[in-house]
């Protein structure tokens, strides 16, 4: 089980999306987090007076005896946005479970001795973040299709009750297709979407990148290694634009993908593709990372794999991001690119300092990015 706490990061220039009610919060918990969780736990950070949602943080539950401990480290990840107020959030197909509060009086027509599931966590969250000052908005519970609020003395949030989640096609939806999000099913489907091929397209594309070191080597001989990290980068370019989304989209050939994969083993150009994913076509260019991380044997699939990391992390899918750094680093545990972005994504660096930071790269700032 995975207890780690997984950041989801807002778009730097997002769409003004307002959600008014709590059911519209438990509805759009999916397309925070950029996947459909399961049996977790999920802290919104609200900011400002207008309570725009900021960072969203997701672990698995605990057992009971670890709620505790998750709690405080949920609560000083949500601390590090500096929130107005936080939403809580139970995402769980746990059954109701028998209450340990007092009897109720005769006549109440809840269920005796019924209550809600998770009710100790959300009691340990609710606890951990008040110590830090920061008001709990609303408590929810999202199961089957229906969400309750666990602070509801209400009918519609008893535990036989709950409210249906809205059925319309929301705002935040909307926002999130245009930005290019698109949702999984959980995180696995997210790992799948990098997944190696295997089968005889896995042993062309190695093919490919046997022969293609050796060339390499020739070309640079005549040439010069300047020429054909220049070439290269020509290369990549050219690359992005097959990627365009839409009907002419297409995969990189073997023989390209291989030479952009021995190319960003160059750090010059690695970072000159690295300044792509802040030109004007980023989903080109996350599909180009995307296929290259795929298709790439290892090591060299930890380069691409870094850079789709930063590119899906530049419109605030932390989900995704952790899952590109974690292929990356499982294939190259010292790349310091990708242990510079784990180091900088569990602190909550935000997209726009990202960007800034890649910028500070560009523009000659030696300290910006490792050499590595």
């Amino acid at each position: 089980m995975d207890s780690r706490a997984e950041p989801q990061l807002p778009d730097p220039e997002p769409s003004t999306v307002r959600l008014s009610d709590p059911g519209e919060i438990a509805a759009a918990i999916p397309y925070l987090l950029g996947f459909r969780p399961e049996e977790s736990v999920v802290l919104i950070s609200l900011t400002g007076a207008g309570g725009r949602v900021g960072l969203t943080v997701r672990a698995d539950i605990p057992p009971p005896a670890d709620a505790r401990a998750l709690a405080g480290a949920l609560a000083r990840s949500i601390c590090t946005d500096g929130p107005s107020g936080v939403v809580l959030a139970v995402v769980s197909e746990a059954t109701d479970e028998l209450s340990r509060g007092p009897a109720r009086p005769v006549g109440d027509q809840r269920r005796d001795n019924v209550d809600l599931p998770h009710r100790g966590l959300i009691h340990e969250l609710t606890m951990a973040v008040a110590a830090a000052g920061i008001p709990v908005r609303d408590a929810l519970l999202v199961r089957a299709g229906r969400w309750w609020s666990y602070d509801c003395p209400h009918r519609c949030c008893r535990p036989g009750a709950g409210t249906p989640l809205p059925g319309s096609v929301t705002e935040l939806e909307v926002a999130s297709v245009s930005s290019g999000t698109v949702v999984a099913r959980d995180r696995d489907e997210l790992e799948a979407r990098i997944a190696p091929p295997g089968g005889l397209a896995w042993a062309a594309t190695n093919d490919a990148v046997l022969r293609t070191a050796g060339e390499r080597v020739t070309r640079a001989e005549e040439c010069g290694w300047e020429v054909v990290a220049d070439e290269t980068m020509a290369t990549i370019v050219e690359a992005v634009a097959a990627c365009r989304p839409g009907a002419g989209a297409t995969r990189p050939a073997d023989d390209v993908l291989a030479r952009v994969l021995w190319g960003l083993r160059n750090t010059r150009v690695r970072d000159q593709a690295l300044g792509l994913s802040l030109g004007p076509e980023p989903l080109a260019v996350e599909a180009l990372w995307s296929e290259c991380t795929r298709r790439a044997p290892s090591p060299l699939d930890a380069a691409p794999a870094t850079l789709l990391a930063v590119s899906v992390w530049l419109r605030g899918d932390g989900a995704m991001a952790n899952v590109a750094l974690d292929r990356a680093l499982d294939s190259d545990p010292d790349y310091a690119l990708a242990q510079l972005l784990r180091a900088a994504l569990a602190s909550y660096l935000g997209p726009a300092e990202l960007r800034a930071m890649i910028a500070a790269s560009l523009a000659g700032d030696d300290d910006a990015l490792p050499a590595r």
